[in-house]
Order: C-alpha cells, then structure tokens, then sequence
C-alpha cells in the first residue's frame, strides 16, 4: 500500500472514529467531507441549534500537536466552506462553532471545542 493511501485510511479512521463520538453525545451527523471547490470540512455535526464545524487530524505520533496543523489558511478554507453550507442550508436561529478533534492511532480523542473563531 502506497504511502497516500495509508494516510487516507487513517484519516478515514479518524473521521469515523470522531462521527461516533459526536453522536454518543447526541449530535446529529449532517455531513461528511463537505467540499466546495478544494475546500473541505470533515464532518458537520448538529445538536439542538447549535452545529458543529469539524476538522479531525489523525496522527500515528505525538510529534507535534495535531490540532497545530490547523492553519490559518486551513481555517479560513473551513469558514469559507461554513459559509457557503449556512447559505446552502437553512441554518436560521442557529449557533456555529468550529472544533477540531485530535484522533490517536489507539482511538482516542481530544476534542477541542471552540478551536477558532469563524468571523
């Protein structure tokens, strides 16, 4: 298996991973890998009024900080995608936020709410 193809299954690994926590903690998946052009979000989630924008980072080791690899250029592609599912969407009444979810290789998950501001 080549080396992009490993990533991808992690980072598939991840996602799936982070979609169960989020609906063991009663949100609603919305969608999965929302794109709009070559901007991407990973998983948009709703609870009650409030959706969740969701960048997962999957890493086999702790060298750096995953949640670090959240650019700002990354970020501003996530909100530029937000902004175009909000207009897409009827999302009237209802409160964004923007989390990434650190994802180990053994399952486990920082979730980090709140990880940036969409203004």
């Amino acid at each position: 298996m080549n080396k992009k193809t490993e990533k991808r299954r992690l980072g598939d690994r991840g996602e799936r991973r982070t979609a169960l926590y989020l609906m063991l903690r009663g949100y609603r998946i919305l969608e999965r890998n929302y794109t709009v052009g070559h901007k991407e979000i990973d998983i948009i989630a709703k609870r009650g009024k409030l959706i969740a924008f969701v960048e997962v980072k999957t890493r086999t080791s702790p060298k750096v900080a995953p949640h670090s690899s959240v650019t700002l250029e990354k970020r501003r592609n996530v909100i530029s995608a937000a902004k175009t599912y909000c207009m897409r969407n009827d999302t009237a009444g209802c409160v964004l936020r923007f989390d990434v979810a650190e994802v180990s290789s053994n399952g486990g998950i920082n979730y980090i709410k709140n990880a940036y501001q969409g203004d």
